[in-house]
Formats: C-alpha cells, sequence, structure tokens
C-alpha cells in the first residue's frame, strides 16, 4: 500500500447544556471554545441550534423571534474568537431568511475570522416532540464541502446524519471530515431498552458514513432535560474504518478531542476503494421516491 502523507488536525466537540436565555448560551460556548482552543483544538464544533433550548417540541409562533440572519451578530461574535484563538468553528443556528423563511443552518468560520459559507439542514423532521416543518424551510444551498485553512469539511445537521446519500455527497465533494451539530434524545416515557437501541442506531449509523466514504465523523450533541425530552450527550469522532476515537459522556457539559491523521484517508480508500467502485450508471432509480 503506497504511503500518504501524514496530515494531522485536532477537533473539539463542544457538549453543553442549552441555557434559558441565547446570551447565556453564548457566552458558555465561547468559554468551551476558549477550553478546546487551549487544549490544541484546530477545528471546533457546537451542537445544534447550541443559542437555545430545543424549541421545536412544541409549535409556537413566538419562537420565530429566535432567529437571525446568518451571516450576524452570532457569526460576528464568533468569527472574533475564531480569529483571536486560531481555530475553524462550526456553528449551527436558527437563521431567518425573509419573512416567514426560515432555516436550521450551519455556519463554517475560517480560523482567521473569515465567513467561509453556510449549510441549510436538508432533512427536515416531524415526529413527536421534533415539530421541526413547522420552524424550518428545507435547505437548497446543496450537500458540499467547505475549505478551511485545516481542511476541507463537509458539514451536516441532524437529521441529515441518517442519509447515506447526504454523507456521500459531501465526500464527493471532497469532504475529509463531516461534522454534525445534533440535538437528539428520547422522551422518558419510552419502554425500557428503547431509548438505548436508539442511541446504538444513531452512533451506528453515522460511524458507518465514515466507513462508506473513508472519512473521519465527528458529532456534537446536546445534553440536559428539556420539557419532555432527555438529550443523550454521547458526542464522538470516528475514524474511517469506523473506530471511536474520543467519546463525551451522556450528562456532562465539556470538551471531547480527537486528534485525526488525513493522511489515514487516502490510505484507507486505497486498501476499500469504495468510491473506485460505485456502479454510477446504475443508480439512477436512487432519485425515486419508492420503487412501485
Amino acid at each position: 500500500m503506497a504511503n500518504a502523507k501524514e496530515r494531522k488536525v485536532t477537533v473539539g466537540l463542544v457538549q453543553m447544556q442549552a441555557r434559558d436565555e441565547p446570551a447565556s448560551s453564548l457566552k458558555r460556548a465561547i468559554d468551551l471554545i476558549g477550553q478546546a482552543a487551549d487544549k490544541g483544538a484546530e477545528i471546533v464544533l457546537l451542537q445544534e441550534l447550541f443559542l437555545t433550548k430545543y424549541f421545536c417540541q412544541t409549535e409556537d409562533p413566538a419562537n420565530f423571534d429566535l432567529a437571525e440572519s446568518v451571516p450576524g451578530p452570532t457569526t460576528d461574535a464568533l468569527a472574533k474568537v475564531a480569529k483571536a484563538r486560531g481555530v475553524v468553528i462550526v456553528a449551527s443556528l436558527f437563521e431567518r431568511r425573509a419573512a416567514g423563511v426560515y432555516h436550521n443552518t450551519a455556519a463554517v468560520i475560517d480560523a482567521d475570522g473569515t465567513f467561509v459559507g453556510k449549510y441549510r439542514k436538508m432533512h427536515i423532521p416531524d415526529d413527536p416532540r421534533f415539530y421541526e416543518k413547522y420552524y424550518f424551510t428545507p435547505g437548497d444551498l446543496g450537500f458540499k464541502a467547505f475549505d478551511t485553512k485545516k481542511g476541507r469539511i463537509g458539514v451536516l445537521v441532524c437529521w441529515d446524519q441518517w442519509y447515506p446519500e447526504a454523507a456521500r455527497l459531501a465526500a464527493l465533494a471532497g469532504a475529509e471530515i463531516l461534522f454534525y451539530p445534533t440535538a437528539i434524545g428520547y422522551w422518558p416515557g419510552e419502554p425500557d431498552g428503547i431509548p438505548d437501541k436508539q442511541h446504538q442506531a444513531w452512533e451506528t449509523i453515522q460511524r458507518a458514513h465514515g466507513v462508506a466514504n473513508g472519512v473521519y465523523v465527528a458529532v456534537a450533541n446536546r445534553i440536559g432535560v428539556e420539557d419532555d425530552l432527555v438529550f443523550w450527550g454521547r458526542s464522538f469522532v470516528s475514524d474511517p474504518l469506523g473506530t471511536i476515537l474520543a467519546k463525551g459522556s451522556d450528562d456532562k457539559e465539556e470538551v471531547v478531542l480527537a486528534t485525526l491523521d488525513l493522511g489515514a484517508i487516502e490510505r484507507t480508500r486505497q486498501g476499500w476503494p469504495f468510491l473506485r467502485d460505485r456502479r454510477i450508471d446504475a443508480y439512477g432509480p436512487i432519485t425515486s421516491r419508492y420503487l412501485d
């Protein structure tokens, strides 16, 4: 097997509990970003909708007041931190695009404070206590990768993590690491054993995306009890073979760190050339809703 050049980058996942006020959540997030940078993090991922509690448990028009422009005041504040600490920041925000048009959006800010771009969540759930279709218009920016000073990264958001098509397209765009800001948990009324099975499925499918595409996967999830949901934390980083490199607790605010060798992507793909062997001439039916 040929030798691929070793390229190291350290990622930090911020796992935290949302505060009652966005300003307080932002302050806490900035503190944890600083802790991550102090420990060597070069790319820092915040959890989904980190500024607020998970408001999608109810359909309340007052919650639209939480939305802001992207770029906007929060990305401006984070850009100052990114520049001061020399870290790339991926931040998930409630975007107000226009009157009546809102998105669940992840912003990418480079290590010099430059706003690189944004990804709008494509897959929008509508389940009990996850009423996101009420709030979010499906994304229209496609699945892409962003060049940063620390590597080329893909960003997807929470419900996107269940879809192999999303991971594949971000990888085909050249992403070396797939970042998933997440807000997932369970309802305490679930039958015994179901929450654990749900967590195992959630973790397994994302590790599988790393294997299928030969990339690293980094997932930041929130913690804490919010109304009817218990968020299970357990943020993690896995490598191109699906091995977990670092993992957070289920109930503690913390920074989860992992140092990645991006050269391992090429070495892994040389051994398992899934991208080479794809039958792109035979995949047309994948665009159908269902093959009746």
